[in-house]
């Protein structure tokens, strides 16, 4: 494989910036559908009309599905986090926070690759800002930053995480965070 060295490259940058697991993927392979956009508007994680980068404003799901797919490869990362037991909502809120880290030092590191065009995607919505203007009725305080969820963009996480060979829980008090780093080369 050509970019063999690359891949490694990215994979292992990943899992130096403390993913757990990491691996590029062809996103042609990548499973999207529509339907994800019903589980934002049910609103389980509190973002949606909340938060720019989640829908109703982070675009329209077919338009958003056609941009990713014009993206060749995906740089698949996961995050585990432990937790003391299942209802440890703090525990939840700190892996989100290191999952975020990582999704923005990986974004920073990858800028020295040289790639033509990125675009990054994590778990739930934008956290760039602590409170998202939105909140306060505010235009986006760092467009060129905002960071989509992969389901706002109608990405099938669990068959990702098939795709990528890594399982979607990582078991019993265990909380995982999926990110992916869309590119071209």
């Amino acid at each position: 494989m050509e970019h063999k060295p690359l891949f490694e490259q990215m994979t292992q940058m990943a899992l130096t910036l403390g993913a757990y697991k990491a691996e590029v993927v062809p996103v042609a392979l990548v499973q999207t559908d529509v339907a994800f956009r019903a589980m934002c508007e049910r609103n389980a994680c509190g973002n949606f009309g909340r938060n720019w980068m989640c829908p109703p404003f982070v675009g329209e799901i077919q338009t958003l599905i056609d941009k990713l797919k014009r993206y060749e490869y995906a740089l698949v990362y996961q995050t585990v986090g432990q937790l003391e037991d299942s209802y440890d909502f703090e525990g939840m809120v700190e892996a989100a926070a290191t999952h975020n880290q990582l999704m923005l030092a990986l974004r920073s590191q990858a800028e020295g690759l040289s790639l033509p065009q990125t675009l990054h995607l994590g778990a739930g919505g934008c956290h760039v800002c602590e409170v998202c203007a939105r909140r306060e009725n505010q235009p986006c305080r760092h467009p060129d930053q905002a960071v989509a969820s992969l389901e706002a963009y109608g990405v099938n996480v669990s068959k990702l995480a098939e795709l990528a060979h890594m399982k979607y829980i990582n078991g019993q008090n265990t909380v995982t965070y999926f990110g992916a780093m869309l590119f071209c080369v």
